[in-house]
């Protein structure tokens, strides 16, 4: 037994440091019973669907841990107070059109309550931020994470008066440095080959460099994201000094998961090479599969992307719309269909359940460590 997984025990009171990163509840509850530690994605809930959610997970994952991941961008879009429907009626007429022409072009009819726009204010604002967190802590969560900046004050000082470890993403050794310093209990180094929201630099480089800053400031665990699909690659990770393997790709492939089935389809059919890395659906530079979606954003006639929160909500709907006609069987809106992957993809062959993922990661990296000693010899 490695010492990280001691480390992660302590900390967060599961023994395989396994963690799932899903937007369902299904996966996470799934993943935890069987044994590895779910992590709900809360930014795409409002405070009351979240609530919902999390009393399902109680309901359902038979006392094991989880956690829960919110998106607080240090570098805030400023929404003037403004809802999300307010939002959307300040989208520019130039995206609006550019929009209507591409769905019409595959075939897909725009339908606003296909995930539209509500009356609260967007999932990355503070106020929605603070309002997730208060109802995160008021279920028996052992991790709440952060994205995109610097934990915010509050998240961590919440954490540490109610014994919740609070975790953030980095993607290079200056932002750790810096989350260490502002006293967060376990960082997530995630390399350019994750999926949604990453850096530029891969996985077997930030992994060990992160390690080696942060050890120099504070004994802080690090968990190693970026592509990894298999056991073998996190015991690879754990060599490097990382304490377990956060991951979230690997889900997307099982029945639990909440991806159309359209996109389950091509996901299981695609390489390695099909991802992008691109601003055409949130504003900030996310890990998708390539689709006609962002050859068409990218391209010559675009009026470029909108930022963040502006782009997703211009898009959310319009992915929505694109999965419900793909699924009714358009073959035109199938080539619209994305949704954020790692380029780990490519190791993805079939369609398994969470509990046969969590055990195949479990004998790759029990036969994985079992292998180290004897190529030392």
């Amino acid at each position: 037994m490695l010492s990280g997984m001691n480390v992660i025990r302590d900390l967060v009171g599961v023994d395989f440091p396994l963690f799932a990163f899903s937007h369902c509840r299904d996966v996470v509850a799934a993943v935890s019973r069987a044994g590895g530690f779910g992590v709900l994605g809360g930014s795409t809930f409002t405070p009351d669907s979240l609530e919902a959610e999390l009393r399902w997970i109680d309901d359902h994952v038979d006392g094991k841990p989880y956690g829960v991941d919110i998106l607080v961008p240090e570098h805030q879009f400023d929404t003037g107070g403004m809802t999300i429907a307010q939002l959307a009626e300040h989208l520019p007429a130039e995206h609006r059109e550019f929009l209507a022409h591409l769905l019409k072009e595959y075939d897909v009819e725009l339908r606003l309550d296909d995930g539209g726009h509500s009356d609260v204010p967007p999932a990355t604002s503070p106020e929605i931020g603070e309002q997730l967190m208060d109802v995160a802590f008021k279920h028996p969560i052992r991790l709440i994470a952060n994205a995109l900046g610097i934990a915010p004050d509050w998240m961590i000082e919440r954490g540490k008066s109610e014994g919740v470890a609070v975790a953030a993403l980095v993607g290079a050794k200056e932002h750790a440095i810096r989350q260490v310093n502002a006293g967060v209990d376990l960082l997530v180094a995630q390399g350019t080959e994750a999926g949604g929201h990453c850096g530029e630099v891969s996985t077997l480089v930030v992994v060990p460099e992160v390690v080696r800053a942060v050890r120099k400031v504070r004994d802080v665990p690090v968990l190693a994201a970026g592509g990894i699909m298999t056991g073998a690659q996190m015991a690879g990770c754990m060599a490097m000094g990382a304490a377990g393997a956060w991951t979230g790709s690997v889900w997307l492939a099982t029945p639990e998961s909440e991806v159309s089935e359209t996109f389950r389809e091509k996901l299981v059919a695609a390489s390695s090479r099909d991802t992008i890395r691109s601003k055409a659906r949130t504003g900030k530079p996310s890990r998708q599969l390539r689709s006609a979606w962002h050859e068409a954003w990218e391209g010559p006639d675009s009026p470029g992307s909108l930022p963040l929160p502006l782009m997703s909500i211009l898009s959310t709907p319009a992915f929505s719309s694109i999965d419900r006609a793909a699924d009714a069987g358009s073959p035109k809106a199938r080539e619209l269909v994305s949704y954020w992957v790692g380029q780990g993809v490519g190791l993805i062959d079939s369609v398994k359940t969470c509990a046969q993922v969590v055990q195949d990661f479990m004998e790759e990296y029990a036969g994985a460590v079992e292998r180290l000693p004897t190529l030392v010899d």
